[in-house]
Order: structure tokens, then sequence, then C-alpha cells
């Protein structure tokens, strides 16, 4: 039996301004190719196909493509969603699209047997069986109870979610013993796990206030596919449970990341091999770090990479002390001739900002908002008017704060 693991493709994500649509056009168009090549018998998707929760009407019209081309190539899909996909807009075509081989998991259900799925290899024979767990909301598994401190609700979720995965389970030996098949359990999830890696573009949402599920609660899988974290990586260093990572990088630090699909081989015995597939770059990004002068050096050093014939994006963080107005002017005057485009350009403050608090030993939270603004101004060459000016301005931000409160 082989499968091929993927999550995180977030449809429709507008970044900084731009669409992705032609990096997800191109994206399924090689993972069609891939299935093909690979004749894997099924593709699990680990949640969050799309950005939000109503994704434009070309991230749909994507979704339903891709599942049409995959047609060709025999391949059942298990789809998942994650904490970015809408409930009822993944079931408004679920049972569409269960007549083309594709089966969509969008919430937990009190019927169990909804989130199991059983798969077939390329000669009809049954070659696993799927717990299929989506991203589970805690209205989906949990029932508060009045007088629960924020501790024995993060207890009672854990345990609530291993309990799901642990009934699940039972299950899945369950079909395997009334319809005598040797064949192996594979889990899915949309979630944290304890010890993993995260990215920027990874949104600070988990399972309610659960922050990292602990490894040793998911029952014994031949393999478990998670989807969530953006790195791909292993689990507590084991073989069998994996995220595989989104398939574009979406945010500028896992720019440098090399994106992957796992091709996942197993038998009666259980997990055989786990197989890393490299996903080629749709779009380049590029983030530099440095004051004018060194970004000058490393605009001249990226002339000699840069592909002519594309658009590279750039994100650029100017460490510097010194107050620059025309900022942006002035990096964009750098890089004028060369095939990329600034998406974004950050200040970074350098030594300015730690010696707001370094010199008297003191931490930010032992200051007031006056001080600390009044430390601020001290460091920029102001005039008295200017600075009699900024500090109205401040007493009236802070004014209207006490307000609201």
């Amino acid at each position: 039996m082989r499968i091929l693991h993927t999550s995180d493709w977030h449809l429709g994500q507008h970044f900084m301004g731009r669409t992705r649509q032609a990096e997800h056009r191109a994206w399924c168009h090689w993972l069609v190719q891939t299935v093909q090549e690979q004749q894997a018998d099924a593709l699990i998707i680990a949640g969050d196909l799309f950005d939000t929760g109503t994704p434009p009407s070309y991230a749909r019209e994507q979704y339903h493509d891709f599942i049409l081309q995959m047609q060709a190539s025999d391949c059942q899909l298990v789809i998942l969603a994650g904490n970015h996909d809408s409930v009822a807009m993944l079931n408004e075509s679920k049972n569409l699209l269960a007549r083309l081989n594709t089966h969509v998991i969008s919430a937990v259900t009190d019927n169990l047997d909804e989130q199991l799925v059983v798969l077939k290899q390329r000669d009809g024979q049954v070659g696993a069986i799927v717990c299929a767990v989506p991203y589970i909301r805690p209205r989906d598994v949990q029932r508060s109870r009045a007088g629960q401190s924020a501790e024995d609700k993060q207890s009672d979720l854990q345990q609530a979610i291993a309990a799901h995965y642990a009934q699940l389970f039972a299950k899945a030996e369950a079909i395997r013993t009334q319809q005598g098949i040797a064949v192996p359990i594979i889990g899915t999830g949309h979630l944290t796990t304890v010890g993993v890696s995260l990215t920027e573009s990874v949104r600070e949402i988990y399972v309610g206030t659960l922050t990292a599920f602990p490894t040793d609660a998911f029952p014994a899988f031949d393999y478990l596919a998670l989807g969530h974290i953006h790195r791909p990586q292993k689990v507590a260093g084991l073989e069998h449970i994996r995220y595989s990572g989104s398939p574009i990088a979406l945010s500028f630090d896992e720019a440098k990341q090399q994106k992957q699909l796992l091709v996942v081989d197993l038998n009666v015995a259980g997990l055989q091999a786990v197989t890393v597939l490299d996903i080629p770059c749709f779009q380049r990004l590029i983030s530099l770090a440095g004051n004018l002068n060194e970004l000058e050096q490393q605009f001249a050093e990226l002339a000699e990479q840069l592909d002519q014939d594309a658009i590279t994006w750039l994100e650029i963080q100017v460490q510097a002390d010194d107050y620059y107005n025309d900022l942006e002017e002035r990096v964009t005057a750098l890089c004028a001739e060369l095939p990329v485009e600034v998406l974004r350009v950050r200040r970074m403050r350098g030594t300015k900002v730690a010696g707001l608090t370094a010199e008297k030993g003191e931490i930010l939270a032992e200051l007031t908002p006056q001080e600390v603004f009044a430390k601020r101004l001290h460091e920029e060459e102001l005039s008295a008017e200017q600075v009699s000016v900024l500090h109205g301005l401040h007493n009236q931000v802070l004014a209207r704060l006490q307000e609201a409160e």
C-alpha cells in the first residue's frame, strides 16, 4: 500500500497583497503527475486545504479542478479539515465528491463510522484502514463544567482527544477482526504535538487551550499523518509520526526550507519506509538583513544568483539605529535593476532599544509608559518643540486607552 502525505495547502492565501494562485496551480499540476509516477493508492491531505473559511472563488475552483484531475490516476483522496477550513463549506460538496473517490472529513461527529475510511489498493484488495481525524474543536469532544480551572479544562480536553483516538482505533481493530484482514491502521490529525518546531506562518490556534498534545497519548498507529505545522519533521524522532509541512513557503522564515511530499509504504507487517520527495520551488522568497551598507553588498551578490526570467519576492530587514523617513525609497533604489519585488521592509532597531533599560539594570515591566516614552525620545535628536508635541500626543493616546478600559 502506497500513500502520499501532504497538508497545509492554504489555497486562496494572499501573501502581503500578492496572490498565490499561480504557485498553487503549479503545485497541483506537479502533484497530479507525481501521484501517477508513484502509482500511489491514496493521497492524504491533513488539514488546512484553504487559507480561510471563506476562500475566494478561484481557490474553490482550484480545489475541484484538482479532484477532477486526480480521477485519471485511480488514487483515492482523503481530505481532512484544518483550523483554517470551514466545516460548512467543505460539507457543501462532500456527498458529490464521494462519487469521485474522495473522502472529506470536515469535523468530529458522534458517528465514529464516518471517520473510518477503508482504503483499497489498485488491485481492489483492502490495503489500510484510516482513522480520519480532522482538526478537533473543544466543543466536539468536551463538555464544560462550572468551576473548572484552566489547568482542569486543559487536562480534560487532552483526555477527551485521547479517548476519541482510542475509540476510533478500537473500531478499526474490530473491522480487521470482523473482515479477517491483516492491514495497517493509519491515523491523521491536525494539531500541535510536543516538541515540534514552528514557523511564523503557523497561527497560534491549537486545540482549545491545549498547546501541545503528548505523543504517547496516540494509539499504536502504523503511521500517523499530521498537519498544522508548516515545517516538515518527524515527531520526537519517530519514523512513523510525521508532519509533511506545507507545499509552498507561507512566510519568509520558511523561505530556506526544502518543502516535502512524503511517500509512505506499508504492508501487513506495518510501516516499511517513508521516502521524502523534494517539492520544486514555484516562487522564490528571500529575506535579507543588515544595515544599508551591508544590504548594498548583499544585493550585489544576489544579482549573480537571480533568475532573470522570474521575479523573486524580497523581505528586507534594515538593522539601524538612525531614523530614515525615506527608508523604503532607499531600499528600492538599491535593488532597482534586479528582477525582484520588495514585499516588506522591516526596520530592526539596534542597540538603542536594548539601551532603554540596560543602563540601570531595569526591566520593561518596572517602567511606566511615560518613562519608556521619555527614554525613547531621549535617544532621538529632536528640538524642544518636537519633544513637547510628541509628549502631548502620547498623553492623548494614553488618556483614550484609559477611557476605553
